[in-house]
C-alpha cells in the first residue's frame, strides 16, 4: 500500500492541528444543545441527553481507554496534560448534561403532565404501591454482599447500576463490617409506571428503580443501621483486542473474549453527588482509578436508561411526529431487475424507503434466474429480514456468500450468531481479511438472462439495517453497469480467496487506492487554482481526523482552492486561520436524524469533465484508510450527480436552522438564522411530495 503525501504537503507551514477527543466532545455538546432547543418535542429533547450519555459511554470504554494506553508509549504525542484537559472537558460536559436535565427538561417534563417521582414526593398510596412492587418484583433477585475477607469486594461489570452502603451496629456474627455492596441485575427495569389510578387525572407518574431501591435498603440490612450510601456505576474499557496472527479460529477467539468483556480495565466511576467522599475514595481504591476517573452526577447515574421513561410515555404530542419514508416515484413495487437494466437508481434513505433494498434481496431470493448472492455484514441488529432471506436463498439452492466482520464492535455476538446459522444451511461464509474490518457495503446479484450472465449490485453509505435505516441519513445505489459490477465482484473474490488484489476500474478501496485517489483529487484541484481555474472541494462524512486528507486539505486551501466541509462528528482541522486557512469552513449538522452518508466532491475547471463525485462508506479517519477494507465509488451518470449535490450538500451548506460552524480554536457556535431552513426537514418534505 502506498501512502505516500505529495512533496508539497510535507513542506507546507505546519498547522496545529486539533485534539481527536477534544473533538469528539464538542459534538457531544452539538447533540446536548438539541435539548435546549424550544422548537424540538420535549420527549424528543430528553432522548438527545440520554443520547449523549451513550456517546459518553462509548468514548470512555474504546476512545478514553485507548488513550490512556498511548500515553503510556512514547512518541504518541499524548501525554498528562492532554488527558487531564481531556478529563476536565468531560467533567464539564457531564455537568451541563445534568444542569438541562434538572433545571430545563424535567420541569417542562412536570409542567406536561410527566412526573419522575422522588421518594419524598410520593404521597402515601403510592409509596405503598412502591413498597409492594420492591417486596414483589425487587427485593427477590438483590443479593448484599457484606465485605470481610471472607466476602471480597465482588466483580463489577460494565454499565451496571450498583450501591455502596456504609453499615451501624454489629452483623450477625457480631463484628463491625460496615460496607456493603448491592448489585442490580440488568433485568429489572430502570422505569417503572405507576399505575393511572395512583396519578391526578391529566398526569403521568414514573419511578426510577435507584428511587425504589433507595427507599427500601434498610429492608435488606434488618439490625443494622444504614449511615450512608451512593448509587455507583463503572465503565470499562470494552474494546475486544484480539491478536488475528496467532489464532486459528477468529470467531471463537471472539466468543471467547466476549465472555471477559464486561470486566475490563476500569476508566470512570460515576456516583451521585451525595456520596461521601469516604466511600468515592474507597470505591477509587478498589477500582485503581485516579481521582479525576470520579465523576460526582447530581441525578441518575445512568440517564441511558431513561430512554425507558420515553418509550413508555403517553404523549405522542412531545414527540417527533411520524415519518414515513417514501418509496421513489420512479421505481416499481416489483420487477426491480427490469428497471436496473436500464436505468441506476439512488436511494436517499431515510427520506426514501430502504424496503427497496429489501425488495431488490427478496426479488433476488425467490427469482428462479437468480444464481448467486453475494453480501457483506456489518451491522445488521439481532433481528433482520434481510438476514433472513440470505437464509432463505440458502434454502432454495442459491450460492450465498456471505462476508461477516465479526470485529463489528458492540455487534460482534449478533454477526456471530448469523454467520453460525447461515453455515449450518450451507451457505459460505468468510470474515473478511486477517487486520482489516470490512467495513464497505455491498451486495451483487448474479442472473442468467438468456445465454449471458448479468450482475446486479447495491453500494451503500451506510449499513444493511432496517432499523437505523430510519434513524440516519445514508445513500444507496444500485446499478447494473457491467464495470461498476465487475469491480464489485472482483471486491468479493479478494475477500473470499485473499487472493492477490486485482485493479479495479471504477471503485476505489482502502486500504489500496482510496487515500492516494483523494490526495490525487485534492491535488488536481490545487494545480487548477495554481492556474487560475476554479477549484473547488465539498466533503461531507461523520468525521475528519486523518493526518495526510486534513494536511492535503490545507494545502489545496493554501493554493486557492475554496473548500466546505460538512463533518457532523470530530475534525481536527482548525478553519479560518488567517494565511493558514481562511479559505476552508467547517460546519456541522444535528437534527432529527443522525447525519451519515458520505460525500466527496470535486471540480478542478468549468467543464463538466472536470469535476468527480464520489460516495463512500469510509470516514476521512486513519482507521478507515489503513485498517478497514472501504469502498468509494463515482457517480457517473449527470444528473444522479446533480441530484447528490441538490439534496446532499446544497441544503447542508444552506442550513440555517441545524447548523453549526466550527471556530478556529475547536468551539462551535450555531448557525441559527431567523427563518433559516433546516436540510432534513426540506428533504422529508420534498420526498413526501414526490412519493
Amino acid at each position: 500500500m502506498n501512502n505516500t503525501i505529495p512533496t508539497q504537503v510535507l513542506d507546507q507551514p505546519r498547522v496545529k492541528l486539533l485534539g481527536r477527543e477534544q473533538a469528539i466532545l464538542e459534538f457531544n455538546r452539538r447533540v446536548l444543545a438539541q435539548a435546549q432547543r424550544e422548537d424540538v418535542p420535549l420527549l424528543e429533547r430528553l432522548r438527545y441527553i440520554c443520547i449523549v450519555s451513550s456517546n459518553l459511554d462509548e468514548f470512555f470504554e474504546v476512545r478514553y481507554a485507548d488513550v490512556i494506553e498511548a500515553s503510556r508509549t512514547p512518541g504518541t504525542g499524548i501525554n498528562a496534560a492532554y488527558i487531564t484537559e481531556v478529563s476536565r472537558e468531560s467533567h464539564r460536559l457531564v455537568e451541563e448534561q445534568y444542569q438541562i436535565f434538572n433545571e430545563v427538561v424535567t420541569p417542562k417534563l412536570h409542567d406536561a403532565g410527566i412526573l419522575i417521582l422522588n421518594h419524598a414526593d410520593r404521597n402515601a398510596n403510592q409509596r405503598e404501591w412502591v413498597a409492594d412492587f420492591f417486596r414483589r418484583q425487587v427485593r427477590p433477585l438483590l443479593v448484599p454482599i457484606g465485605l470481610d475477607p471472607a466476602h471480597p469486594f465482588p466483580q463489577v461489570a460494565n454499565k451496571t447500576l450498583n450501591f455502596i452502603v456504609r453499615l451501624g451496629g454489629m452483623d450477625a456474627f457480631g463484628r463491625d463490617n460496615d460496607i456493603a455492596i448491592v448489585r442490580i441485575p440488568r433485568v429489572l427495569p430502570r422505569v417503572i409506571a405507576l399505575p393511572k389510578t395512583l396519578m391526578p387525572e391529566g398526569q403521568q407518574g414514573f419511578v426510577l428503580l435507584s428511587s425504589v431501591i433507595r427507599a427500601h435498603l434498610d429492608e435488606l440490612f434488618p439490625g443494622r443501621e444504614i449511615k450512608a450510601f451512593s448509587q455507583f456505576r463503572l465503565t470499562r474499557d470494552s474494546d475486544l483486542e484480539v491478536d488475528e496472527d496467532d489464532v486459528t479460529d477468529l470467531r471463537e477467539a471472539l466468543r471467547s473474549k466476549m465472555s471477559t468483556r464486561q470486566f475490563g480495565q476500569s476508566v470512570r466511576l460515576e456516583v451521585v453527588r451525595s456520596c461521601p467522599a469516604d466511600l468515592s475514595d474507597f470505591l477509587l481504591e478498589q477500582f485503581s482509578l485516579p481521582p479525576q476517573a470520579l465523576f460526582m452526577v447530581n441525578g441518575p447515574v445512568n440517564l441511558v436508561r431513561l430512554t425507558q421513561l420515553i418509550d413508555q410515555a403517553d404523549a405522542d404530542a412531545l414527540r417527533f411526529a411520524p415519518y414515513e419514508p417514501a418509496w421513489p416515484a420512479e421505481l416499481p413495487q416489483q420487477g426491480l431487475f427490469e428497471h436496473l437494466r436500464h436505468h441506476d437508481c439512488l436511494l436517499h434513505h431515510p427520506f426514501q424507503s430502504f424496503d427497496v433494498v429489501v425488495q431488490f434481496l427478496r426479488e433476488a431470493v425467490y427469482d428462479p434466474d437468480v444464481l448467486a448472492i453475494k453480501q457483506t455484514i456489518y451491522r445488521t441488529g439481532s433481528e433482520s429480514v434481510l438476514m433472513e432471506l440470505l437464509l432463505e436463498a440458502v434454502r432454495r439452492g442459491k450460492e450465498v456468500l456471505a462476508v461477516v466482520e465479526l470485529k463489528a464492535r458492540f455487534d460482534e455476538e449478533a454477526n456471530i450468531n448469523w454467520a453460525e446459522r447461515l453455515e449450518a444451511l450451507g451457505a459460505q461464509v468468510v470474515y473478511g481479511i486477517v487486520g482489516l474490518k470490512t467495513h464497505a457495503k455491498m451486495m451483487l446479484v448474479t442472473r442468467r438472462e438468456g445465454a449471458r450472465l448479468r450482475r446486479y449490485a447495491h453500494l451503500s453509505t451506510g449499513n444493511y439495517n432496517p432499523k437505523t435505516s430510519r434513524l440516519y441519513t445514508d445513500v444507496g445505489f444500485l446499478t447494473s453497469q457491467p464495470d461498476m459490477t465487475a469491480d464489485v465482484d472482483r471486491v468479493f473474490q479478494q475477500l473470499s480467496s485473499l487472493t492477490q488484489m486485482k485493479s479495479t476500474r471504477l471503485l476505489q478501496l482502502a486500504p489500496f487506492s482510496l487515500q492516494d485517489q483523494m490526495l490525487r483529487l485534492m491535488a488536481r484541484c490545487a494545480d487548477a487554482a495554481r492556474a487560475g481555474r476554479p477549484a473547488r472541494i465539498v466533503v461531507k462524512c461523520n468525521a475528519l481526523t486523518d493526518e495526510p486528507l486534513v494536511r492535503a486539505l490545507i494545502e489545496a486551501g493554501q493554493a486557492g482552492v475554496d473548500i466546505d466541509l460538512i463533518i457532523r462528528g470530530a475534525c481536527i482541522l482548525p478553519p479560518g486561520l488567517e494565511g493558514l486557512t481562511d479559505r476552508i469552513r467547517v460546519r456541522s449538522v444535528v437534527g432529527r436524524m443522525l447525519e451519515h452518508t458520505r460525500v466527496l466532491y470535486f471540480r478542478w475547471g468549468n467543464d463538466d469533465y472536470e469535476e468527480a463525485l464520489y460516495l463512500s462508506s469510509a470516514d476521512w479517519m486513519n482507521r478507515n484508510m489503513t485498517r478497514r477494507i472501504e469502498a468509494a465509488w463515482p457517480v457517473r451518470d449527470p444528473a444522479l450527480r446533480q441530484r447528490v449535490i441538490d439534496e446532499c450538500l446544497v441544503p447542508y451548506l444552506l442550513d440555517g436552522r441545524d447548523a453549526w460552524r466550527q471556530l478556529s480554536d475547536g468551539r462551535y457556535e450555531r448557525i441559527n438564522e431567523p427563518g433559516g431552513h433546516s436540510a432534513q426537514r426540506a428533504l422529508m418534505a420534498r420526498h413526501r411530495g414526490q412519493a
